[in-house]
């Protein structure tokens, strides 16, 4: 029955409490602020002073004075001109239904009011001085509720009308909702299908088949891939089909609960539930290819998937299936700079110590007070990214790879 799907998305956000959530969420993070809902509070004075921008010497570095705790501001740079910026948001899992709980009835969903947190992102975005050129969509764009209820066209219509309002572009992530809702096939040729709506793509951008991945560049120098993380899985499918057996054989290898909504076991043997999914090896080596083309051109990249792959940004049932292959193909690459999923409502983020590479998990809309927010403007600079986070999230500046830190300052040498 659908319920049991319905318990999916929510275990993610409530059922492994064994590692300290405010360590996740906040662990090797460059971030401005304390929690939002605080910080409307008369009298919090928790924000960082700003300080003056330092000139960029042509063909040397950029250097950035640091705020409170060592973290670099982002007031004191307002005067520089990003090269481009644009907006995300996740998980806003619209219904029209009343308010409801994730599965362990901890945290309460306000399915309805999601579509006005919307609404608020999208005034945001359309009156900033800078316009977004696109928005990111992390996936779980309706609630797989919809479905049951013979609403899925009605719901995808209400949150792309407030959408369409907004910047012209948007990039749609495929989560576990979307394949909820509808079948892969019916995806493929639907409105979610940005890859084609953009025109964006470039050479080829597909790795083929029906897999749904593709990379675009918005500014030059800069390059962005949308990965399907339900490539391998058992959403969106005919149980009959090739694709569904031999996601069950990997699934069942390490999930014997009669109910695969369940997750297995403990730590990162969780991760191995229907909810989730992975990457085949069709779209690794295409993933591949795009990123050693990345790093020939000394692009900078940002990955984005509606599932997690380092289980420092995530809770681990939260991970997508062969996480660690994906995160040993991005850490082969330099080109790399950041990796952007949704999925646990809760968010998380994490900075790779090997590469440099910042993971952002984006806190969802669905599970976000309808007095609050849940989204991010991000401006791109040549040597980082300053995000711009509105109600849950935090603002963090993302240094790019490759910047050095002394005791009070940090330099960061451009490509």
């Amino acid at each position: 029955m659908y319920k049991n799907k319905e318990a999916l998305g929510s275990q993610c956000l409530s059922r492994v409490l064994t590692r300290n959530s405010q360590d996740r969420r906040g662990r090797g993070a460059a971030w401005v602020g304390s929690d939002p809902l605080a910080a409307a509070s008369p009298g919090n004075t928790d924000r960082l002073e700003s300080v003056a921008p330092d000139p960029v010497p042509v063909g040397g570095h950029r250097t950035l004075l640091r705020g409170f705790n060592g973290i670099p501001t982002m007031a004191g740079r307002a005067q520089q001109t990003p090269l481009f910026t644009f907006g995300v948001i996740a998980d806003i899992q619209y219904a029209d239904i009343d308010d409801g709980h994730n599965f362990h009835r901890t945290r309460t969903r306000f399915y309805r009011s999601s579509l006005q947190l919307l609404r608020n992102a999208v005034q945001s975005w359309s009156g900033s001085p800078v316009k977004p050129e696109f928005v990111l969509q992390l996936g779980d764009i309706i609630d797989g509720f919809n479905k049951g209820r013979g609403s899925s066209e009605r719901a995808l219509d209400a949150v792309l009308e407030e959408l369409g309002s907004g910047p012209p572009e948007v990039h749609h992530v495929w989560g576990n909702h979307e394949l909820y809702n509808f079948s892969r096939s019916e995806l493929l040729r639907s409105r979610l299908h940005s890859g084609l709506r953009t025109g964006r793509m470039e050479g080829k951008a597909q790795p083929g088949g029906d897999v749904y991945a593709y990379h675009f560049s918005p500014f030059p120098g800069f390059r962005f891939v949308v990965l399907d993380g339900f490539d391998v899985g058992l959403l969106g499918v005919e149980e009959s089909s090739e694709g569904y057996q031999r996601a069950l054989r990997v699934i069942r290898q390490h999930n014997q609960n009669e109910d695969l909504n369940r997750c297995p076991g403990s730590g990162l043997q969780m991760r191995f539930s229907m909810f989730n999914g992975g990457f085949s090896k069709n779209q690794l080596d295409w993933l591949d290819s795009v990123l050693l083309s990345a790093d020939e051109g000394r692009e900078r990249v940002t990955v984005v998937c509606h599932l997690p792959v380092h289980p420092d940004s995530t809770e681990p049932n939260c991970l997508a299936w062969n996480y660690e292959e994906l995160l040993a193909l991005l850490r082969s690459h330099s080109s790399v700079v950041c990796f952007m999923a949704g999925h646990d409502h809760e968010g998380g983020y994490h900075q790779d110590k090997e590469t440099g590479v910042h993971h952002i998990t984006f806190e969802g809309v669905i599970e976000t007070p309808p007095d609050s927010n849940a989204f991010a403007t991000v401006s791109v600079y040549e040597d980082r990214m300053e995000m711009k986070g509105h109600g849950r999230i935090r603002d963090r500046v993302l240094l790019f790879p490759g910047c050095s830190e002394t005791d009070d300052r940090i330099k960061c040498h451009t490509l």
